[in-house]
């Protein structure tokens, strides 16, 4: 069927004019070694980790902090170059799975001119969100401090440039320079300096003993003094946390070896057999991602409705949407925003403990509904699969080597593992929220997570290095 005069071939049209003009990190041309890719990763690291320590030229950083709920997910530090990390490429990324799963663009990803078309594409969305992005945040955040018109021009342009370098590093680390990708490796550093530095840091809190839990517990030895060791107010760090922490790790490690395999042959390598693995984790951390980024949305159209039209808190209409404390804008005080947003730590708890039960069954629901979500637009679902299963050339003994029987084998799974997972994950991330895991219950799900996948990835390294043809295999996987 031609694709001429479809959605497709307009696609195609555009990108083949654009691609000329796109910048682009060029792929190595040999198979670099690994410690040479751990070396351009760890150069990647601390380019990204200096543009976070790099504050803005001409800004004034706000008073609060509107976006903090975002800092995680998107590796972003506020009032420096990384103000908005990764979120351009996630959000691009985001849009561009969409439209592949929703099948508006029919591309097939067995041929290369394909795959490369959608690497292309997405870069041109990424510059497109980029541009939008630090316009919005420069004029809306940073404006009305900025003395004039001519730092703002210059605020934008930061904002701009440092998302641009970050899309390139990003591209330098998947595109075989390093390991993995560079998102991931800016969220599990970002996320685990929140978390040494929650354990370490000598700073005074406001309860007068260190930050750091460890810090904490010698100060306490130092001073004879026990009270505030295991629980601690305000959400500062303490010994209960570090506990908390430990077990979701645990917990999370644990449910990530939990899979159904199912057994699989080769249609084209007689002898080759291997398990076609459905973890109970099938649908990843992708639905707690799209949960946060759902609320602290509407946190914020939230804060601007209010600010804009209900600042005494006075309009009983906005207020049952949502109230905010003049003094601390941050955070909702009362309405519905209030009940779905976390009582960060137990002494918040205490106050209101309905507002943490409802704050938990809001996550496990609206979880679970991106998760079933998830696996129709993200090509998961029993169809997808079986479908990607018969492309590999593989298929499953005992079961005719078409569509129909093996989406209906893996329909008994995939439905399930969705929901069961998803109110894991679900249960997981509001507890951590509620009782105040370092580094967030989010970031740590999404640590975890990235921390086992490059674990994995470092096997099939060594593995390759020792022996090639097993490698090439489990990179089928």
């Amino acid at each position: 069927m031609s694709e001429e005069g479809t959605p497709t071939s307009f696609l195609r049209t555009i990108i083949s004019k654009a691609e000329t003009y796109i910048p682009q990190v060029p792929k190595p041309k040999k198979k670099i070694p690994l410690h040479i890719r751990l070396i351009w990763c760890g150069l990647a690291l601390f380019i990204y980790m200096i543009m976070g320590q790099t504050p803005l030229y001409g800004a004034t950083t706000p008073a609060f902090d509107f976006l903090a709920f975002a800092r995680v997910i998107f590796a972003s530090q506020q009032g420096t170059l990384v103000e908005l990390g990764i979120g351009p490429i996630v959000t691009a990324g985001l849009l561009m799975q969409l439209l592949k799963g929703s099948e508006i663009f029919h591309l097939d990803f067995k041929k290369p001119e394909d795959r490369e078309l959608y690497q292309t594409a997405t870069k041109i969305v990424t510059y497109i969100v980029i541009i939008a992005e630090a316009s919005l945040y420069g004029i809306a955040v940073y404006g009305p401090r900025l003395p004039n018109h001519e730092t703002e021009v210059i605020l934008i342009g930061q904002l701009i440039g440092a998302s641009v370098i970050i899309m390139l590093l990003d591209e330098l680390v998947q595109k075989g320079w390093g390991i993995g990708s560079g998102i991931s490796l800016f969220i599990a550093a970002g996320v685990s300096q929140q978390i040494i530095w929650s354990m370490i840091s000598p700073i005074p809190a406001g309860d007068g003993g260190p930050v750091g839990v460890f810090a904490n517990i010698v100060a306490a030895f130092v001073h004879n003094d026990f009270n505030n060791l295991l629980f601690r107010a305000n959400q500062i760090p303490s010994v209960f946390s570090l506990l908390i922490t430990v077990g979701v790790m645990l917990i999370l490690v644990y449910t990530q070896g939990i899979k159904v395999e199912i057994p699989i042959v080769s249609t084209k390598y007689r002898g080759f057999s291997a398990v076609y693995p459905i973890k109970l984790m099938y649908v990843s951390n992708i639905p707690v991602i799209l949960a946060s980024a759902l609320t602290a949305n509407a946190v914020f159209i939230g804060q601007i409705l209010w600010a804009n039209f209900n600042p005494r808190n006075a309009n009983q209409f906005l207020n049952f949407l949502g109230m905010f404390d003049p003094t601390s804008p941050s955070t909702p005080t009362g309405g519905i925003l209030y009940y779905v947003t976390a009582p960060l730590g137990l002494d918040i708890v205490a106050l209101d403990p309905v507002r943490a039960v409802v704050y938990i069954l809001f996550m496990v629901g609206i979880v679970v509904l991106f998760g079933r979500l998830w696996i129709e637009l993200g090509g998961l679902s029993a169809k997808s699969a079986a479908k990607n299963l018969l492309d590999a050339e593989v298929q499953v003994p005992g079961f005719r080597r078409s569509n129909q029987p093996v989406e209906s084998l893996l329909q008994k799974y995939i439905p399930s593992v969705t929901i069961i997972g998803s109110i894991i994950l679900g249960l997981l991330a509001g507890i951590s929220n509620v009782l105040g895991t370092f580094g967030s219950g989010t970031g740590m799900l999404l640590t975890v997570d990235i921390l086992i996948n490059y674990y994995n990835l470092l096997v099939r390294e060594r593995v390759e290095e020792v022996m090639p043809a097993l490698g090439a295999l489990l990179g089928r996987k």
